[in-house]
């Protein structure tokens, strides 16, 4: 069995504050916080991930956080340089670097992109000050505008900028006004994401007033969908959109259930063995517990192998999320199974009206079961 593509995240840990609706792994960088030291974990992971990689192609590389842009791009340049040096890099590939807009200074973002990244992902969230200020964030809706000229300028191959809906005290024209304000700009691609109370965030533990119902809530997404839809963006993810040949490469790796190694504090990992079984690890999440294992020349938690029944609702938990779904022949390459072996529970959701056999071999969500993704996820779990 061939192996699926191989993509690189690495991540980069600290913000310079908690956003209180975040679960990432992330940490308050405080003026003590080891960023030289963690780099150098980095370049040694990264040596390790190489010989995982036994020599096949990277073709995304992704660099997220936390707040990858609170590192020089001298930082970025050498990660990037040890990544060339330990492992087999596609000639085309696409390199992404997540960016705060409130850490930018001007010429920082030139910087990256002679560094090597190709792609810039802006995190505005939203163009309203208010809102900004209930997210926590640190930037004003002119750092973004200012950022994305400057991306602009800086001449990256693609630019993304992700906005929030639902947001508290948010209403449709609200969200309308959001949403207008991020196609002044015009960017290739955008990622359009609902606030959710994660566990282990402080609005999940401190709800704030006004957050939308889920009536409202989808009315904001159906509208401002139908907005971005009537200004030439084509939705390919439940959450992104983009103009023609800027999807997210790396992202689509992930959907596809494609492979990738993991570098950093708290990154997990997937790697198909030869016998087409994926196995997934992880790294030790908090910086200095990541930086300490490294130093002591433990690179790696154990590695736990996905079973076949996993595989199938893994798989299906991003196919899913993509609105040309997948292919028979997709989902026989990743998980090793022939059809047969959903073929019931494909029955089953068609004639619910959550998917349909939109051509020979193809499988994709109807409009109402993109709506109840989450039901229609939940129909292949073991």
């Amino acid at each position: 069995m061939s192996q699926p593509p191989l993509s690189l995240y690495i991540h980069f840990p600290w913000c310079i504050r908690k956003c209180p609706y975040c679960d990432f792994n992330s940490h308050k960088a405080g003026d003590d916080a080891p960023r030289g030291r963690y780099v150098d974990a980095l370049l040694s992971d990264l040596d390790f991930e190489g010989t995982r990689a036994a020599g096949r192609q990277v073709g995304t590389i992704f660099l997220g956080g936390g707040t990858p842009s609170l590192f020089t791009a001298d930082e970025i340049s050498a990660v990037l340089n040890s990544v060339d040096s330990n492992l087999t890099v596609s000639p085309d590939c696409e390199i992404t670097l997540e960016a705060n807009p409130g850490t930018i200074e001007h010429g920082s973002l030139a910087a990256y992109r002679q560094a090597g990244v190709t792609r810039l992902s802006l995190g505005a969230q939203s163009f309203s000050a208010s809102q900004l200020q209930v997210l926590g964030r640190i930037h004003s809706p002119d750092d973004v505008r200012r950022a994305y000229e400057e991306a602009c300028a800086a001449e990256f191959d693609s630019i993304n900028i992700d906005l929030m809906f639902a947001l508290p005290g948010q209403d449709l024209a609200g969200a309308r006004k959001d949403v207008a304000s991020l196609l002044e700009l015009a960017p290739p691609h955008i990622s359009y994401y609902q606030l959710t109370l994660d566990p282990n965030t402080v609005f999940y533990k401190r709800p704030p007033p006004g957050i939308p119902d889920d009536g409202l809530a989808w009315t904001i997404q159906e509208q401002c969908h139908e907005m971005f839809r009537d200004a030439g963006y084509l939705q390919y993810e439940i959450s992104a959109f983009s103009r023609e040949g800027h999807q997210c490469l790396h992202n689509l790796n992930y959907w596809k259930f494609g492979d990738y190694l993991a570098v950093g504090a708290g990154a997990h990992g997937k790697l198909t063995d030869a016998e087409g079984s994926p196995w997934r690890y992880q790294k030790p999440a908090h910086p200095l517990t990541y930086i300490e294992t490294i130093d002591q020349g433990d690179y790696v938690d154990a590695a736990i192998r996905v079973n076949k029944e996993d595989s199938v609702f893994e798989f299906m938990l991003n196919a899913l999320r993509l609105s040309d779904g997948f292919s028979e022949q997709e989902f026989t390459a990743r998980t090793g199974l022939q059809m047969e072996a959903i073929d019931a529970l494909l029955l089953t959701a068609q004639q619910d009206g959550l998917i349909e056999h939109c051509a020979a071999g193809q499988w994709r969500p109807t409009g109402t079961g993109f709506r109840f993704l989450n039901d229609l996820q939940a129909r292949f779990l073991p």
